[in-house]
């Protein structure tokens, strides 16, 4: 299972739907988006006594070692966030990954693990 890695990215509110269609024409065969919301623009609010948006959305893709990079590089683009404020992006190694072995895709990967 070392080959498999999990992208999170954590981005503004409404940009998720158009992020993960562009990953999937690179590769991504699907994604999970939650919903949070981010501490440090709370606490501004409420000293400034003005609303921010703090609402976040947090894509969790699953992706092969050989094909996570051209994903990632989609979510920076597509996402900008290589600008200031506009979300964070990292990867996580999995090991102990149970639920995925009936996709033909992660069917390769250490079977003694399921």
């Amino acid at each position: 299972m070392d080959d498999i890695r999990c992208i999170v990215a954590i981005v503004e509110r409404g940009r998720a739907d158009k992020i993960i269609a562009r990953t999937k024409k690179v590769g991504a065969k699907g994604a999970t988006v939650l919903y949070g919301r981010g501490t440090g623009e709370t606490e501004v609010a409420r000293f400034l006594n003005i609303h921010i948006e703090s609402s976040k959305e947090i894509i969790i893709i699953l992706a092969r070692e050989d094909r996570y990079k051209a994903i990632y590089d989609t979510i920076i683009e597509v996402g900008r966030l290589k600008e200031p404020g506009t979300g964070i992006i990292f990867t996580v190694p999995i090991s102990n990954l149970v639920g995925l072995y009936h996709r033909k895709e992660f069917e390769g990967n250490d079977k003694d693990n399921r």
